[in-house]
């Protein structure tokens, strides 16, 4: 059984759920409290020094970074729906992953720590640089899913949970991205059960 350490308000930690729940694998779920700062206790730098989640344990293997987690999960249980195996295919997962992590989760990560986690004492020219920013990808987004259901196709990847997980979180902090294609893309993702089981409480 793998463990996961996890926080339900962290959209990394939340993507792995995802993935475990739709391969239907066994996982115990560790909670790490960083509303409180557990992240940042000895106990848990001791596991993970970057005093983030997700960490996964499997066996010996200690695992940090969604992604790599991701990647991980799909190589050791062959899951090739969510990861393909085909070059080019792959490639296009792999595109909208690093685009998530490195040009929407920075964006994300200014809005919602500062609108909702840090309340009066958000940065508020952390917010209007991240809303500058959402301005610019949100119709990079949306024409990426003109032509089709899912970032690469007919069928959701691991880019699909990854970037679904940014948008939830987002609007926690009541913003939506604009774009027709993204809404509906979104209200897929929201049909799936395993996505929808990664969410945090109501």
């Amino acid at each position: 059984m793998y463990i996961l350490y996890h926080f339900p308000y962290s959209q990394h930690a939340r993507r792995v759920v995802s993935l475990l729940e739709a391969a239907k694998l066994p996982y115990e779920l560790r909670h790490v409290d960083m509303a409180s700062g557990a992240h940042l206790s000895a106990a848990y730098l001791a596991i993970n020094p970057n005093h983030q989640v997700p960490t996964l344990l499997d066996g010996d293997l200690v695992l940090h970074e969604s992604n790599a987690i991701l990647r991980y999960l799909c190589h050791k249980h062959g899951l090739t729906d969510w990861y393909p195996a085909d070059p080019k295919h792959r490639a296009r997962v792999e595109q909208w992953l690093d685009w998530n992590q490195c040009r929407l989760s920075p964006a994300v990560i200014d809005i919602v720590r500062n609108k909702l986690f840090r309340g009066d004492k958000g940065d508020l020219a952390a917010i209007a640089r991240g809303e500058a920013n959402l301005r610019e990808l949100a119709p990079i987004l949306d024409a990426g899913l003109a032509a089709q259901d899912f970032l690469t196709g007919p069928k959701p990847t691991i880019a699909d949970l990854a970037v679904a997980s940014n948008l939830f979180q987002l609007g926690l902090a009541k913003v939506s991205p604009p774009g027709a294609h993204t809404a509906a893309w979104y209200q897929r993702m929201g049909t799936l059960d395993a996505f929808r089981k990664s969410l945090p409480p109501a």
